[in-house]
């Protein structure tokens, strides 16, 4: 990763894949695979790179990056392939695995705590329960989080040990405090010991009713008394108990007392064990009295988590021998509902893992089609989604983008809006929302638009796309061109930077500098169509018209469905004296989009070099209803009229056409048209 963030590819290719070292897997699965292949399509090997993607998406099929790129690259599969009923069937059997491996070693872990521990607990005397406390919070050297266990030594068993445990704070927040023992029902059997004589009235005070708190504390020392003291004969006398409670209550009381108040340690700010805990434990231990004296088990709460659940259990282990037959009911009912609970909890898993890949499949297929340049069919997709999952900063900037590659630029800009007004951190996207405002010729919106993204991450390429479009659309081509060259110099991968910056030198009729942006473009990204078409369009200014129209139709192949594209091609056909495919050609794009002018235009056009000055002027009626305002269509229409010798047409044509305030280019041209209406046809310019 370092390495492919300071743009050393083949140093990272190395280490994830070494040369000498051919058979070697890649590191860290379907993260490692993934990575793998970004670098080998950042290096031109887009078929390597498919593979690699491919794997990753094998390894983990929720690697939703992965499959994007897979997109981008147009060789994804149906996202109802890649996120079938299959993969949920997959992923549900990892995680049952997963969760019976998790929960086995959870119940070997309280196996090994309950065979360590003594049978009678009140042999213990109090210099060893400190010392187990002792044992139990230290720490392993090197890792912070884990603590070791005097338990685990004396069983040579191995543990997640983390499991049991929260993570420590730093050496900062620790500060004096004792930080909590390892396992919970050690700490649980620590303080059930200790219990027969109360903590300080300061460590439960704000936890519960005083006289809750002393009802708890006799049961308590009744619990303790019927299951650790097996006859009479092993019980000691009260007095005896009294000193015992008065030596442990001297030695532990320094312990308890640091877990004060409602069990928040405000020096670190983290969560501490509560000294209320064995108030809830005794109420477990009075439970299970009950069934073995054999009274009806009331509804219990099991909503506390498998830590009371596993507490009861051990609890019940200690029950004299004389109470098996009511320890087994008990040991019943507590494995039904284990089984119940595990059962809802793997429905709701099934459940979960159905739904989200079923959000997954929509999406994927949303934005496969989009990059495949599908764009009605992908904006039918985003709007099967839910209200919740429509409206998000992701998918509405999908849905512009839909919307631009169809020239609507309206729509697109009500969609970016909305994703900039829920999402306004979230750059993706803004500079194809930039593009749109500057061809609806918002140049306010597009100055406040660049203002604000450069004020959120003044060193994305995203923002500065957006200020050069601001400065393109006032005509400065040259400042612009700074601007985009900014974007390039940010994020060199950026495809869409290096076509602003051709289109620029393009403007500024510097040919040589926007076909090398172009190439650059292309090499980051080949299926960038519009660097393919800038190509294009100055070949044809060039009059390469061979090359032209290979440029044109690999763009073409690329986005089918752009009728700007099919036109152009026509262009070059068309200038090739290829007019039948050129007219059939420019038919497409009229069937395509029949709002955009350009083709009705360009097919009028070669109609009238063909003579076939009807079928122009019926052409260009329809264009007159959609672009009344062109004034180069006027001036089309004003040379048919001189060729068919109505010569107050032509003139009134020609007329409207310089009223309507032609580029300075196209003036003088149209203004020599209409002085020699009245001279023969040989005279007559021909380059309107």
């Amino acid at each position: 990763m370092s390495c492919f963030r300071m743009n050393l590819l083949h140093e990272a290719e190395d280490t994830l894949c070494p040369v000498n070292e051919p058979n070697i897997e890649v590191p860290n699965g379907a993260t490692g695979h993934y990575l793998l292949g970004i670098i080998y399509r950042c290096t031109g090997r887009m078929s390597a790179a498919a593979e690699q993607f491919t794997q990753a998406l094998t390894l983990d099929p929720l690697l939703w990056a992965a499959y994007e790129e897979l997109c981008i690259l147009g060789v994804a599969e149906d996202a109802d392939e890649c996120f079938s009923e299959a993969t949920a069937l997959r992923l549900q059997q990892e995680h049952t695995s997963t969760s019976a491996l998790e929960k086995s070693n959870f119940a070997n872990e309280n196996r090994i705590l309950t065979s360590s521990l003594p049978s009678s607990l009140g042999d213990i005397i109090p210099k060893q329960m400190k010392q187990l406390h002792a044992n139990n919070t230290a720490e392993v050297p090197s890792y912070p989080h884990v603590r070791a266990t005097a338990l685990h030594v004396q069983n040579s068993t191995t543990s997640n040990v983390a499991q049991f445990d929260t993570p420590s704070p730093t050496a900062t927040q620790t500060s004096s405090i004792v930080p909590p023992p390892l396992f919970r029902n050690a700490h649980a059997y620590q303080n059930t010991i200790s219990g027969d004589a109360p903590a300080k009235p300061k460590a439960n005070g704000s936890n519960q009713p005083l006289r809750r708190k002393y009802l708890d504390q006799a049961r308590l020392k009744k619990v303790s008394g019927r299951l650790f003291n097996q006859s009479s004969d092993s019980m000691p006398r009260r007095s005896a108990r009294l000193s015992r409670d008065m030596t442990i209550n001297s030695n532990s009381n320094s312990n308890i007392s640091q877990f004060g108040g409602n069990g928040t340690d405000h020096s670190s700010g983290k969560l501490r064990v509560n000294s209320s805990t064995p108030s809830k434990l005794c109420s477990t231990a009075v439970r299970s009295v009950q069934v073995m004296k054999g009274k009806p088990r009331a509804t219990e709460n099991f909503d506390e988590g498998s830590r009371y659940e596993v507490i009861d259990e051990m609890w019940t282990d200690n029950v004299p021998a004389t109470s098996s037959s009511a320890s087994t009911t008990e040991g019943r009912f507590f494995e039904q509902d284990k089984a119940e609970r595990i059962m809802s909890q793997d429905s709701k898993v099934a459940i979960g893992i159905r739904e989200l890949l079923g959000l997954l499949r929509t999406l994927g297929e949303g934005f496969r089609l989009s990059c495949l340049f599908k764009c009605q069919e992908a904006l039918e997709v985003f709007r099967k989604l839910p209200e919740s999952q429509f409206n998000t900063g992701w998918v509405l900037c999908q849905v512009g983008k839909a919307y631009f590659e169809l020239v609507d630029y309206l729509e697109a800009d009500h969609y970016f809006e909305l994703a900039h007004l829920l999402s306004p951190c979230t750059l993706d996207g803004m500079d194809i929302y930039s593009t749109v405002l500057y061809h609806l010729n918002a140049e306010m919106r597009l100055s406040y638009l660049a203002q604000e993204l450069i004020s959120i991450d003044r060193l994305s390429p995203q923002a500065w796309c957006a200020v050069g479009n601001c400065f393109a659309l006032r005509k400065d081509h040259e400042t612009a061109l700074k601007n985009f060259q900014r974007a390039v110099q940010l994020d060199s991968r950026f495809a869409y930077a290096h076509t602003l910056c051709g289109h620029e030198y393009s403007a500024l009729e510097d040919y040589e500098n926007s076909l090398k942006f172009y190439r650059c473009a292309l090499q980051v990204d080949e299926r960038h169509y519009n660097a393919w078409y800038g190509l294009g369009v100055v070949y044809l200014r060039q009059e390469k018209f061979e090359f032209a129209e290979h440029h044109f139709r690999r763009a073409f192949q690329i986005n089918p469905r752009s009728s700007v594209l099919m036109c152009y091609l026509g262009m070059a056909l068309h200038s090739l004296k290829r007019n039948e495919e050129a007219l059939e050609m420019l038919e497409k794009a009229i069937a395509t989009d029949k709002k955009n002018p350009l083709p009705k235009y360009q097919k009028a056009l070669i109609l009238s070099g063909l003579q076939k000055y009807a079928e122009a002027l019926e052409e260009l009626e329809r264009l007159k209803e959609i672009a009344p305002h062109e004034s180069s269509m006027y001036a089309l229409m004003g040379k048919i009229y001189k060729q068919l010798n109505i010569l107050d047409k032509a003139v009134f044509c020609f007329g409207i056409a310089l009223d309507l305030k032609p580029p300075a280019a196209d003036l003088a041209i149209i203004k020599s048209a209409m002085e020699k209406v009245h001279l023969p046809d040989e005279l007559m310019d021909d380059d309107l």
